[in-house]
């Protein structure tokens, strides 16, 4: 009979417990703990600071192609793509590292409470000690250390398609970055036309609501003083009321330009931004001229969407491949250099390599479910790129017609606007010669304003529908850095590429 050996306790093991029992502790104890009122302030004003950050005040006045400078340089928006853009980039590197070897280094450390002693036997039937006297083969505390180098075939090969589906992933943020500047650009020029129409409406506004309010008071002192009859003072009333509710309106419509502009080029909201007096640029002629089937062209090699729906196609089918290469078996390689400080090693130090064949035959079963998945991944992909290009050959159509439109209503909204402004003045002459009344220059000068109001709605929508056009085929400046940029050099290369027809011949 062989005498059981005490337990000893071990310094080490009640560190341990100790260490496990004060985690579990800790664990128990965790709650919410939402922000405090000071830590949310902190927060919003280094927010505000860094949105403010290196960004020039507008010191004069806005000309358009300063203000698209400024967005493509400033706009928060854009700077979030940016960095989506980067991120992907910083991602296809972390992915490409995953096909390099495993290089792993350990350290350890084990004790015991009784030393390990075994019993020896000779081989029988029966199996049983056959002695009494026991050995030991291993110290009861002793530390490893290894370093060892891994490399699994399958590894590299789904690393290889991995890399190539995140290298699409990052020419697909490229895609949605340009297309996000499209929309940044339709939103400045609409943004900027309004402000233009605020900066030239807004006294003449300001001028024609104190005139209608002064002749809505005198028409209620006369209604009072029953001097004439009380229907037609009323109507009067009427009529100047329904001049006031426009020319509010109207008001109303362009106090919110500002702050759209201001917005769209990161300036301080409550700043008044002159806007730079210009000549309305007008989409030259042969472009409307242009035949559909070009710019059908033009569309389908550069529209962003569309460039999108091909990398994802080529995502899906990268995918298939992927699931293929995890089919075959993996061939793995390792080498090692390991230590152990156990004082019953004959050697403490060797080295070790191995060559391993595996297969997994699961897979025989998962595979071809798993293969079916993908193609129907590609067949969704393709699908998706089908109907994204006919949804582009159909907005190709229907934003040159809106050109057409718009720029047909911009002539005419110019040639209503020369009308009423002549009636306005006449209007005047009349009033000052005693030949006309108040009510009847209030409205002649609401109607100069609408007109004024919807010539500048007419032009923006010119400027709305030639972006939406060069959206769909695809057509941005051709601008370097924003940030290494200085303003003055962007404006510059905004103002040399202002015109992106020019390129559409060589871009075909």
């Amino acid at each position: 009979m062989t005498q059981e050996r005490p337990f000893r306790a071990n310094p080490l093991t009640a560190c341990l417990v100790g260490v496990a029992l004060l985690g579990l502790s800790a664990c128990s104890t965790l709650a919410p703990a939402p922000l405090s009122q000071g830590d949310i302030d902190l927060a919003n004003q280094a927010d505000r600071e860094t949105a403010r950050k290196d960004v020039q005040p507008v010191t004069g006045p806005l000309t358009l192609d300063e203000a698209m400078a400024r967005a493509l340089k400033y706009n928060l928006d854009r700077r979030v793509r940016l960095l989506e853009e980067a991120m992907a980039l910083r991602q296809l590197d972390v992915t490409r590292l995953d096909m390099l070897p495993k290089l792993v280094a350990q350290a350890g450390y084990s004790d015991r409470s009784v030393e390990r002693a075994t019993f020896s036997s000779p081989f029988s039937p029966v199996y049983g000690p056959t002695s009494t006297d026991s050995s030991f083969s291993s110290a009861p505390h002793h530390s490893t250390l290894d370093l060892g180098l891994t490399w699994s075939l399958l590894d590299y090969g789904v690393g290889q398609y991995n890399a190539r589906q995140q290298a699409d992933r990052v020419l697909i943020a490229a895609e949605k970055r340009r297309k996000a500047m499209h929309l940044l650009m339709q939103d400045v020029r609409t943004a900027y036309w309004r402000a233009a129409s605020a900066q030239q409406l807004r006294d003449d506004v300001t001028r024609t609501i104190s005139l209608a309010e002064e002749a809505l008071a005198d028409s209620r002192k006369v209604e009072a003083e029953r001097v004439r009859n009380p229907i037609d003072a009323l109507r009067y009333q009427r009529q100047l009321l329904e001049n006031l509710r426009l020319l509010e309106a109207i008001n109303q419509e362009l106090l919110s330009a500002q702050v759209d502009l201001a917005n769209l080029v990161n300036a301080p909201l409550g700043q008044t931004i002159p806007i730079a007096e210009a000549d309305v640029p007008v989409t030259p002629d042969h472009v409307v001229k242009l035949p559909v089937q070009t710019l059908e062209e033009v569309a389908l090699r550069h529209n962003a969407d569309l460039r999108e729906a091909h990398y994802n196609a080529r995502i899906a089918r990268d995918e298939t491949h992927k699931v293929m290469a995890r089919m075959f078996p993996n061939l793995s390689f390792n080498y090692s250099l390991n230590y152990d400080s156990d004082k019953f090693l004959v050697d403490r130090n060797w080295q070790e390599a191995g060559l391993q064949l595996s297969f997994n035959f699961m897979n025989l079963l998962t595979g071809p479910a798993q293969k079916k998945l993908a193609e129907a991944g590609v067949a969704l992909a393709d699908q998706r790129r089908v109907a994204t290009q006919m949804a582009v050959l159909t907005q190709v159509h229907l934003t040159r017609l809106q050109l057409l439109n718009a720029r047909s209503q911009f002539k005419r909204s110019e040639e209503m606007y020369a009308t009423d402004r002549r009636i306005s003045e006449l209007g005047r002459l009349r009033e000052s010669a005693q030949a006309g009344s108040k009510l009847e220059r209030v409205s002649n000068d609401t109607a100069a304003i609408l007109s004024l109001l919807r010539r500048y709605q007419a032009m923006a929508q010119v400027q709305v529908a030639e972006s939406r056009l060069l959206a769909q085929l695809g057509l941005e400046p051709q601008i370097g850095s924003t940030d290494e940029l200085s303003l003055k050099d962007l404006t510059a290369q905004v103002k040399g590429e202002g015109n992106p027809w020019q390129r559409l011949v060589v871009s075909k």
